[in-house]
């Protein structure tokens, strides 16, 4: 990796090139502050397949941002300072968010109806409209200024605001420095509503960091339910293929198919699953970690019960949890199905090895037969071959008698060759073990000895 020298490195090595990347990574996302009493209108769009350039393109189209350039959206993060309003943009791995900020007048929103809160934003034509992306979270976020000790007449304010929708609310602080109320509800204009009451001492940075919270939560909610229709739509194929793995496995107990047939349909199975795996497991991943990023803005609201109401926390326990078990099952269930196809695979290759090796045990007891025939017939022509080598000497020797006593010689050609055929067996006889020996002898120098390589 390359180094870079540091600005100040009178003191120090050569400094590591992603160190001051790392070290500002910190401060990538600086806080929000918001002046009370405002309107937070905030959106958050899927970005996949939605490029960085796009979406300094359609920033521009805000007033006085013609010239806006991508470089300067590369940290994934910006706050634009508007006339009369800011627009933060947060681009994340799988989602976009843009959070914009209306200071208003607390009269406009505490009796203004929910159209007269559109009123207030200030923006091109369509420009929410058209953001780049598909909208998962769209949230109007109105905090205002109220007196907490008097429970009674808070809620009444917010039922006034939500309608007739059963709310849920929160005392957000160990000190209850504000509350927070909701219905989770989607109006017919696509937008959440959330309510937040704040006494008037309520600093900006407080009341930035708990609409964060807030608005990260819900948006969090949803990201991680992105996993339970998935969940619904691979039951089906689980269960087949549970199924299926059930009735191989049967197979192979009771031997009751061939194994090229079961071969077949368990690596039809394998490749069904892994696909299944490769595909959807990312989604399963994410699921677990914006679950445990909802735990964790749970317990940084540090919450208490408001007016005897059922919190925030409690409403996520009894409505998020159960989908988060179903889709941790579902995962579990497929990586535990991947796993049994596995050992199905084994079984039936430890099958396949042990027809196998006892057809190689049959091959080589009839190869030891042959070989034990073949040394037999090897014995007998050896024989054979003693006993005609045996009579063309005997017959030479009769022949060259023969011709002594036609030259003359006392011989008795029959009784001379006769004499020697003893001899001449015996000589045959010596003659071929030698030789065969001989080959035997060749053959064990030419084998490499144990523990060295042939030579060459």
């Amino acid at each position: 990796m390359t180094t870079t020298p540091s600005a100040d490195s009178i003191y120090l090595p050569v400094e590591d090139a992603l160190r001051r990347t790392l070290h500002n990574e910190v401060h990538a996302r600086p806080q929000a502050s918001i002046s009370m009493p405002a309107l937070v209108l905030y959106v958050a769009v899927f970005n996949e397949g939605v490029t960085r350039e796009q979406e300094c393109e359609h920033l521009r189209l805000l007033p006085g941002q013609q010239s806006l350039e991508p470089d300067q959206m590369h940290g994934n993060f910006m706050r634009l300072h508007l006339d009369g309003y800011t627009l933060k943009w947060e681009r994340h791995s799988e989602f976009t968010r843009y959070s914009l900020v209306y200071p208003t007048p607390s009269l406009a929103l505490e009796n203004g109806s929910r159209a007269d809160l559109m009123d207030l934003v200030r923006l091109p034509p369509h420009w929410l409209q058209s953001i780049p992306g598909r909208t998962i979270a769209a949230i109007r976020l109105v905090m205002l200024h109220g007196d907490l000790n008097d429970a009674t007449g808070t809620m009444v304010q917010a039922q006034q605001w939500f309608g007739e929708y059963p709310l849920v609310a929160s005392l957000m602080g160990s000190n209850g420095h504000s509350c927070a109320v909701t219905d989770f509800m989607l109006r017919p204009d696509g937008f959440e509503h959330i309510l937040v009451i704040a006494p008037q001492n309520t600093s900006q940075t407080r009341a930035g960091r708990v609409s964060q919270r807030l608005l990260e939560l819900e948006t969090y909610r949803l990201m991680a339910l992105r996993g339970l229709p998935l969940v619904k739509e691979l039951g089906p194929m689980l269960h087949q293929s549970e199924r299926e793995l059930a009735d191989i496995t049967t197979s192979l107990e009771n031997k009751s198919a061939a194994d090229q047939e079961l071969l077949d349909t368990l690596v039809s199975l394998s490749a069904r699953v892994e696909r299944t795996t490769a595909t959807h497991m990312y989604r399963f991943s994410a699921t677990r970690a914006y679950q445990a990023l909802v735990a964790q803005r749970i317990v940084e609201l540090r919450e208490k019960p408001f007016s005897g109401m059922q919190t925030i926390g409690e409403f996520m326990q009894r409505r998020l949890s159960p989908a988060m078990a179903t889709v941790a099952a579902t995962a579990q269930r497929l990586t535990s199905l991947s796993e049994r196809v596995a050992r199905a695979s084994s079984l039936l290759r430890t099958r396949v090895d042990i027809a196998a090796e006892l057809q190689n045990q049959q091959l080589l007891a009839k190869l030891t037969r042959g070989q034990e025939l073949q040394l037999h017939l090897q014995t007998t022509v050896e024989g054979l071959s003693i006993a005609a080598i045996s009579y063309y000497v005997i017959s030479l020797l009769l022949y060259g008698a023969k011709a002594l006593k036609a030259g003359g010689v006392p011989v008795n050609p029959e009784l001379a060759v006769g004499a020697l055929i003893p001899v001449v067996l015996w000589g045959v006889w010596s003659a071929t073990r030698r030789i065969h020996k001989s080959v035997v002898m060749l053959t064990q120098k030419d084998e490499p000895k144990a523990g060295h390589p042939p030579s060459r």
